[in-house]
């Protein structure tokens, strides 16, 4: 049985790109998202095991998105990803409830990652 994922970003092209990546693995891309309003709504209808989403989207960014859905459901396993990972926005996304953060477009690591995120939970 394959991990479920949904992947917000308002980029097609890292959508796509991440898409490709992670299917290679043991995980299927359920939904995709182009902003964070999306990225509820998402999560809602389909309860993955994994969400990555980007910080900077339009129609509620990609921090709102992880507040919303952290409160829909405490348990909700979400890594967000960002090129701009100042310091400020890694601290946030973790306070609200993030799992991990990956700086864009360094994605080597992405699986380790979504492993281990899984072995938290």
């Amino acid at each position: 049985m394959k991990n479920t994922v949904i992947i917000a970003d308002d980029s097609q092209f890292m959508r796509h790109w991440i898409k490709e990546k992670i299917e290679q693995h043991h995980y299927q891309v359920v939904a995709e998202a182009k902003n964070g309003l999306e990225a509820v709504r998402a999560y809602l209808r389909h309860k993955p095991n994994i969400v990555i989403m980007d910080i900077v989207m339009p129609n509620s960014n990609g921090i709102d998105a992880l507040i919303k859905i952290k409160e829909i459901d405490p348990k909700a396993n979400v890594i967000m990803s960002s090129s701009l990972a100042t310091n400020e926005n890694v601290m946030k996304a973790l306070n609200y409830g993030a799992s991990e953060f990956i700086v864009k477009p360094h994605f080597d690591n992405l699986i380790e990652v979504m492993n281990n995120s899984l072995e938290q939970k």
